[in-house]
């Protein structure tokens, strides 16, 4: 009987403590060699694990004690971009298989498998409701038809996924139906102040994966009037969604608010919405950023925000004072470019560019040196006899290189008659082309 209980608790530790693992295929197999696991937390992600992905198969172990949620593998870089979520509930083997275009299936994984079927088939439901507005249909009873089989179809997953991680988000992602028959304004209007209500941003499995921020981005960036409005009107209508967005936010721990503000700010700044870039900035990100210590990634915002194009270039002087950008005399263009003696590529772009803009009448040329000692700037300065020059030693510890958020060289900046900037080209050959097509 002893030898039993001690066999049996063994046994039982195992099960406590049992390994699984991610296995499966991506194809093309000649494109993918390798493949990263994280674990996503509230506005983070901690590394898990990796493995070669060999002739399009691999066979990721997790660890033992590895925590139920969801995973995000990233099989390219940028990892940003190249990336899928899968839910771990810590109880069974995953199998899928991945390629570009259909994304990830999975022969095996109860978790996965409820949740990519829920989206895929309430999503068709969804679309056929825009579809139904967009035909200008006014069948009540097609419409109501709609409506019914999206009920039964949500009350069926949240059925079938009782017990499971899934539960959360396919909760969380019950459509808004209309009670009676709806114009095409009234359904926009009243989606969008339903849009939240089966949302909880304080619970940790949703917050721990892409869902909120997808949810979020898409509330606000495409929340907007039907008929076409402007620019800065559209900028009005993102910020008071973004408010709205703050309000559901009220209790929530300020990591996950961060990374939700700053996901939401990048989307607003890679499409230009200045204003808005900013309000998010000047109204969240600021203050969240200080609190839990992501003053790097506010830097970071900072100087996108200072050398953004339309912007007005950072002040430059030089000769203790006596010379500056400003004060440099009219032209149609400047470039800004910031090199170094002892730099290489500076050494061979730089002649070339200052041959080359002798051409260019309208054009002066401010080449910054960030230098460690006078020397070396002093003889290769006087070989470019088109620029003015200016000397800013301590290389990257001067306060040039990081108001200009320098981190190689050289770097250019062209400016235009008002000293705004108008573009950030690579080379000296992408400066010249700029120049051409004015």
């Amino acid at each position: 009987m002893k030898k039993t209980l001690t066999l049996l608790f063994a046994l039982i530790a195992m099960s406590l403590t049992a390994q699984h693992t991610i296995s499966g295929t991506f194809s093309p197999a000649k494109e993918y060699t390798w493949l990263i696991a994280y674990q996503l937390k509230p506005g983070t992600q901690v590394y898990v694990a990796d493995t070669k992905i060999e002739d399009g198969k691999f066979k990721l172990e997790l660890p033992a004690n590895a925590a139920v949620g969801t995973y995000r593998l990233v099989y390219a870089v940028p990892q940003e971009e190249f990336n899928f979520d899968v839910l771990y509930n810590g109880k069974e083997d995953i199998v899928l298989n991945f390629n570009a275009q259909d994304g990830a299936t999975y022969a095996t994984s109860t978790e996965n498998k409820i949740v990519n079927s829920y989206f895929l088939e309430i999503n068709a439901l969804q679309k056929q409701v825009i579809d139904f507005y967009t035909s200008n249909s006014t069948n009540k009873k097609e419409l109501a038809k709609l409506y019914n089989k999206i009920n039964s179809t949500q009350a069926k997953y949240e059925a079938d996924a009782k017990d499971l991680i899934a539960l959360n988000f396919i909760k969380a992602n019950k459509p808004y139906v209309a009670s009676s028959f709806e114009s095409i304004y009234e359904f926009v209007e009243h989606k969008k102040q339903n849009y939240f209500s089966a949302i909880d941003f304080k619970n940790k499995q949703l917050q721990a994966s892409s869902f909120l921020t997808d949810k979020t981005l898409n509330y606000v960036y495409t929340s907007l009037p039907l008929n076409k409005i402007t620019k800065d009107a559209t900028e009005t209508v993102l910020q008071q969604n973004i408010q709205t967005v703050a309000s559901k936010l009220e209790g929530v721990n300020d990591t996950f608010k961060f990374s939700l503000f700053y996901d939401l700010w990048i989307y607003a700044a890679s499409a230009k919405y200045n204003k808005t870039s900013d309000f998010i900035y000047s109204n969240y990100l600021k203050e969240i950023g200080a609190v839990t210590n992501n003053q790097e990634l506010i830097k970071g915002i900072e100087a996108h925000t200072r050398l953004r194009i339309g912007a007005k270039a950072p002040e430059i002087t030089w000769s203790n004072g006596k010379n500056s950008l400003s004060k440099l005399d009219a032209a149609e263009n400047y470039v800004v470019v910031f090199w170094s003696s002892t730099c290489s590529h500076c050494l061979k772009e730089l002649p070339q560019l200052n041959k080359a803009i002798q051409q260019y009448s309208s054009v002066k040329v401010l080449a910054v040196g960030l230098e460690d000692e006078y020397n070396y700037w002093d003889t290769e300065s006087a070989k470019l006899k088109s620029f003015t020059h200016a000397l800013a030693l301590g290389k990257w510890d001067n306060k040039y290189a990081e108001l200009y958020n320098i981190s190689a060289t050289p770097t250019y900046f062209i400016l235009d008659k008002d000293k705004r900037i108008v573009n950030k080209p690579e080379t000296y050959k992408e400066v010249l082309e700029y120049l051409n097509k004015k």
